[in-house]
C-alpha cells in the first residue's frame, strides 16, 4: 500500500500543477479550450486528492507517523509541490 500511496502523492502533485497551468495560460488565451479540459482535469484531480487523504490515512499505523508528521502529509496535498516533498521526505522506503 505504501507504493500505491507514493504513486498517489506524485500524481496528485501533478493533476495540481497541470490544474493551475489550465487556469494561469489556457483560460487566458483560449477560454473554450479552457472549459473543455477544465472538467476533465479537475475531476482526476479529484479522485487523486480524495485518494491521497484516504490513502494518508490507512497508512499513517504502517509508516509510525506522529500527530506532526500525519498534519505535513496532509496539509502537503493543499500546497503545490508539497507531495513532492512528502513522497521525498517520508516515504524513502516504500
Amino acid at each position: 500500500m505504501d507504493k500505491i500511496f507514493k504513486n498517489v502523492a506524485i500524481l496528485e502533485g501533478i493533476s495540481y500543477l497541470v490544474l493551475f497551468s489550465n487556469m494561469l495560460f489556457i483560460k487566458p488565451t483560449n477560454p473554450v479550450l479552457y472549459k473543455s479540459l477544465l472538467y476533465p482535469i479537475g475531476m482526476t484531480h479529484g479522485m487523486l486528492f480524495i485518494g491521497y487523504i484516504i490513502l494518508a490515512i490507512l497508512i499513517k499505523k504502517s509508516q509510525k507517523w506522529n500527530l506532526k508528521i500525519f498534519s505535513t502529509v496532509l496539509i502537503a496535498s493543499l500546497l503545490p509541490f508539497a507531495t513532492f516533498f512528502v513522497e521525498k521526505k517520508y516515504l524513502k522506503n516504500a
